[in-house]
């Protein structure tokens, strides 16, 4: 607690006016007396001096003021990135050497505050370290900060254009000295590819820290991993962005990793691997949709496939079946003739699925060219067949080449072959597990699907393969299969169109049709027989399915550094197993069910935090220059000592850190004393009166 006279303050005994009058009047006064040279002049100027100061009303204000402690803000770096090595261990050992300065030394340090801020990060924006101190700072008056001393690895990403006035930066960074560290970097990679053609990505190794040689940055090997298969490895110019094409082999997500020799000395080989994912996708789909004699459904198959625009689409209607002789001449049957050879022989294999609706074999196409479609699908093409009556008559497609390829026959007894009532479809249990009839839009989990009737289906025998849906009597309706390396499908009805159309509430048409032309055609998202993986947030999701009861068996999990752990699956919804665990480490997981692998690509929690690992002075020390601050090095010697300085003097040395003063105060009282009391005024001024009278009179 401390008094002093902080200021000279006026009351006037007059109001301002009149005193200003008054003034003029003396000064008037006593320009006449020096103009006529008289005597006492001198002493009358005093008197009237004195006079107008008194009523001018002259105070001394008198302040009791009570000092307040200058605040230091500690900031501590708590990031990830702060976690390699002994750093974190560096920065615990500053704030407590700092915390027991301001403790044991409080006499040569004067009343300091030391405030604690530790800045934890992961929001995905990289170190923001100058968030945190605005935000301290918001309860702080600018007047009492003496100083901010930030414990890092110098990677921060908000670093403002300067410290507020006076507010000296010192830093401390928690290494030996500039470190170095090697970086891959993907610079640009698409993010889908059509299928069976290279995308190109665009990447550079990189040596932070290090300065080039007489040589230059010399070379490394970069080794490139695809979905498992054989390493590839390439030879680059360090610091040189590099373009390194990647076949794209099949539909759905595929990781590439790029990883690049470890540099001696580095920091960490964790930025030495970049992982990318890549969609691939198919260009263009060429369906081939051969329907026979006219019918209601047929216009439902050519609004499906025409709707999609990566849908290219061939169809051929066979309007008038050959033994049909009505001596129409044959230039006037078509605009075109029907281009078997070409279709079925020269570009059969262009086609990723060909579909046959209710399609009759009255002598159009020749043995050879139904053999070609049935090796068409044994070599990895899609067969689709919708069938109707005609599936029982003699030009079946089953008494066909293409009938080896069918998962069933028609039924024995021909006369009982097609099944004339009204019916609602059913899913049957391996269909709730297959992705192509699972929660179809409208099936109730009670089995009474919310479905229109249909009203003929048909029956056949040597059935095999999957039986997706059924008659309400187990008789099947919806076959698919394997055959070789490609897939079919069988519909036992013609009578899908009325879900088109609405009839009872409909069902599902479109979306039904889809799943299955994808199904055939392979896509990832629809196999019933799949292993997934992903990571999200930090956690790796794997998902299993199988259209079987039994359970299987965990799953092997191999991260990136490739250590194994299990990962046990459990069924959340039919056909569908799934786990998760922890995925910390960025890179390519792989998970393992004993025949389907997966991989997952997982980034950097926050890719700015980690984009940079090396401890380093480049960014902080123009800053910490500028506010008149300093920089140290944590390893070996720890936190400098203390010091407090006044403003405007040097704030840092080799091994101290200078906090300045600011005489922060407040004032707990005021006294109004009068500069100038009655008692010491009148007397003085008639004193004065008095000796310019006898002066004038002498």
């Amino acid at each position: 607690m401390t008094d002093s006279i902080a200021a000279l303050h006026f009351s006037p005994l007059l109001p301002d006016w009149l005193l200003i009058g008054l003034a003029a009047f003396c000064a008037l006064v006593l320009t006449l007396a020096i103009w006529r040279r008289a005597p006492g002049t001198l002493w009358r100027a005093l008197a009237f001096t004195t006079m107008l100061l008194w009523l001018a009303g002259p105070r001394l204000v008198q302040e009791t003021r009570q000092g307040r402690p200058d605040i230091a803000l500690l900031v501590l770096d708590r990031t990830a990135s702060m976690q390699l090595g002994n750093r974190s261990a560096l920065v615990d050992r500053a704030r407590d050497a700092i915390a027991q300065d301001v403790a044991s030394h409080h006499a040569a340090l004067g009343d300091l505050e030391l405030r604690v801020v530790d800045v934890a990060g992961g929001d995905n924006n990289g170190t923001r370290l100058f968030d945190a101190i605005d935000h301290a700072l918001a309860d702080i008056e600018p007047s009492r900060l003496a100083g901010v001393i930030m414990a890092t690895d110098g990677q921060v990403h908000d670093i403002p254009p300067n410290m507020p006035d006076g507010v000296p930066l010192h830093v401390l960074l928690a290494a030996k000295g500039e470190e170095t560290d090697r970086r891959v970097r993907v610079v640009s990679a698409p993010g889908y590819g059509i299928v069976g053609k290279n995308v190109t990505l665009r990447a550079v190794v990189e040596d932070l820290g290090r300065k080039p040689g007489l040589l230059g940055r010399g070379t490394t090997t970069l080794t490139i991993r695809h979905d498992g298969e054989p390493a590839r490895r390439i030879t680059v110019p360090i610091g040189q962005e590099q373009d390194i094409d990647i076949p794209v082999t099949r539909a759905g997500q595929s990781v590439v990793e790029l990883s690049a020799d470890p540099l001696a000395g580095a920091v960490s080989d964790r930025n030495t691997r970049a992982v990318v994912t890549i969609a691939g996708v198919r260009d263009r789909l060429r369906v081939l949709l051969v329907s026979g004699e006219p019918h209601q459904g047929e216009r439902t198959w050519r609004r499906l496939l025409k709707a999609d625009p990566s849908v290219d689409l061939v169809h051929f209607t066979i309007l008038r079946p050959p033994e049909k002789d009505d001596l129409t001449p044959i230039n006037e049957l078509a605009l075109i003739a029907f281009p078997v050879r070409e279709l079925f022989q020269v570009k059969i294999r262009e086609f990723d699925l060909i579909i046959l609706d209710r399609f009759t074999n009255r002598g159009l196409l020749p043995a050879p060219y139904m053999r070609n479609i049935a090796d068409y699908v044994r070599n990895g093409g899609a067969l689709l067949v919708s069938a109707g009556p005609e599936f029982e008559g003699l030009g079946s497609p089953s008494s066909t080449p293409i009938g080896a390829v069918l998962p069933a026959k028609p039924a024995e007894d021909r006369s009982q072959g097609v099944i004339a009532e009204e019916f609602r479809p059913i899913v049957t249990q391996t269909g709730l597990r297959h992705p192509i009839t699972a929660e179809l839009p409208g099936w109730k989990p009670d089995g009474h699907p919310l479905w229109g009737p249909w009203y003929r289906a048909l029956a056949v025998s040597s059935v095999q393969g999957d039986v997706l849906m059924s008659l309400p009597d187990g008789r099947p309706l919806l076959i698919t299969d394997r055959v070789g390396e490609g897939r079919v499908g069988l519909l036992l009805s013609d009578q899908i169109w009325l879900w088109s159309r609405g009839l009872q509430g409909g069902g599902p048409q479109a979306e039904l049709l889809r799943r299955v032309a994808h199904w055939l055609m392979k896509e990832p998202e629809l196999e019933e027989s799949a292993l997934t993986a992903r990571v999200a947030a930090g956690t790796l999701s794997v998902e299993q399915r199988s259209v079987t009861d039994a359970a299987p068996p965990p799953a092997t999990i191999t991260d990136p550094d490739g250590h194994t752990s299990p990962l046990k699956l459990t069924e959340t919804a039919p056909g569908r197993f799934t786990g998760q665990m922890r995925a910390a480490t960025p890179g390519v997981w792989q998970a393992n069910d004993g025949d389907l692998s997966a991989f997952a690509a997982a980034g950097e929690a926050d890719p700015l935090e980690f984009a940079d690992l090396r401890v380093t002075a480049e960014k902080l020390a123009p800053l910490a220059r500028a506010s008149g601050g300093s920089l140290h090095w944590l390893d070996p010697e720890g936190a400098p000592a203390l010091r407090r300085v006044e403003a405007g003097r040097s704030a840092g040395g080799s091994d101290w850190i200078g906090l300045p003063l600011r005489h922060n105060h407040v004032v707990t009282g005021v006294i109004s004393l009068p500069f100038f009391p009655p008692a010491m005024a009148l007397p003085l001024i008639l004193g004065l009166i008095v000796l310019a009278w006898r002066q004038e009179g002498g």
